[in-house]
């Protein structure tokens, strides 16, 4: 088996940070109402700012592809470059369009020589951090030498009040206060856009420090939980879902079907304790010390869960002190997908890093319920 090495880590953040102040003026006034969450969800989140390939006018500047292609780029330089790729990964939750497959589009923005095996993983948070497992599998077992994975987010132009216009309509008909509902208006003061490219070799760098891939963990407890984050269906009473194409097409306009929706009862008490209990059993499978840990990176979607995780992990004797936490969604929001590959990215490049400092990167995805781990050691 090959040893896998993170060698360049690479972002791409369209236009300037967007505050609190001016959400609403990129994303638009559904029914031309300031929302009636947004307060309580911002202080909540604690998120100052974040960016969305949208002009001022709501217009989109950037396709995700083309986004994720842009990172992908920045990578390369004399050593390396585009004709050196030998497979390209990618993972995200918003798509340009459901057919092809992100991977292929991002492929053709970035055009080049060569024909090379291109992946996509599509889901939620987890989605960049599957394609990074493929991409460190495929070396690690030697099919390939080197491997590009980027994971990216339009999630703006998704989250833009055109999308609620029928649904407002229809209740405008039926209701005295047509506002969004709230597990639609909930994620709209939370995501953003962006996109992070990494390089996986099979050797490190020589004048410069590298991240080697000790282990990346993936589970999924939808075996036990119904779905709380979902788009492109309505969740029935019973908790099953009923997707798109069971539906016509005024029925889908006037539920916004394919909005991005949040169980946030759900997540609240679900997405923490089950976290931890994978953890447990990672840090038991590869006998790993806690306390060796240098920099702890957890993926969060609102600070809201900085505490619950911190006291979780204490409560099953693996106690990381808050001076080991490495994270940077108030500054940047959250960017699905790509959030994992931002945060290793900022530290990567921090100059703050030492060798053999270990780190392990957390990412929990609410979808189902899903969650993967990675460690890293500094060589």
């Amino acid at each position: 088996m090959n040893k896998v090495f993170i060698n360049r880590i690479e972002k791409f953040l369209p236009g300037n940070p967007v505050s609190n102040d001016e959400i609403e003026n990129r994303l638009g006034l559904i029914n031309d109402n300031e929302s009636i969450n947004k307060g309580l969800i911002l202080r909540s989140n604690q998120i100052k700012t974040r960016y969305y390939a949208l002009d001022e006018n709501g217009k989109p500047t950037h396709s995700n592809a083309e986004m994720a292609a842009i990172a992908i780029k920045k990578l390369f330089d004399n050593n390396f470059s585009l004709d050196d790729v030998e497979l390209l990964t990618a993972g995200t939750s918003s798509p340009d369009n459901i057919q092809p497959s992100h991977a292929l589009m991002v492929h053709g923005e970035l055009g080049g020589t060569n024909n090379i095996e291109a992946m996509a993983a599509h889901g939620t948070c987890n989605a960049a951090m599957q394609s990074l497992k493929y991409a460190y599998m495929s070396i690690m077992t030697n099919q390939y030498s080197n491997a590009v994975c980027v994971g990216s987010e339009t999630l703006g132009s998704w989250m833009h009040a055109r999308n609620f216009d029928k649904e407002i309509d229809k209740r405008k008909e039926i209701e005295n206060n047509p506002y969004i509902a709230f597990e639609k208006d909930f994620l709209r003061w939370m995501l953003s856009d962006g996109s992070a490219a990494m390089l996986l070799q099979s050797k490190p760098n020589n004048s410069s420090l590298s991240l080697k891939v000790n282990w990346i963990e993936i589970t999924s407890f939808a075996n036990e939980m119904e779905a709380c984050m979902y788009a492109g269906c309505e969740k029935e009473e019973d908790g099953s879902l009923k997707g798109w194409k069971e539906m016509g097409e005024e029925e889908r306009s006037a539920k916004s079907v394919f909005s991005f929706k949040q169980d946030a009862r759900l997540l609240q008490n679900n997405i923490v304790e089950r976290g931890g209990i994978f953890l447990k059993k990672i840090v038991e499978k590869h006998q790993i010390k806690i306390a060796d840990i240098d920099y702890f990176l957890p993926h969060m979607s609102s600070m809201f869960f900085k505490k619950k995780i911190y006291e979780t992990l204490l409560e099953l004797d693996m106690k990381i002190p808050y001076e080991k936490w490495f994270y940077n969604l108030p500054k940047v929001g959250n960017i699905g997908a790509a959030s994992a590959f931002f945060i290793i990215e900022e530290l990567f490049n921090s100059g703050r890093l030492q060798k053999d400092e270990k780190i392990l990167v957390m990412v929990p995805e609410s979808a189902r319920f899903s969650y993967s781990f990675m460690f890293l050691t500094v060589v």
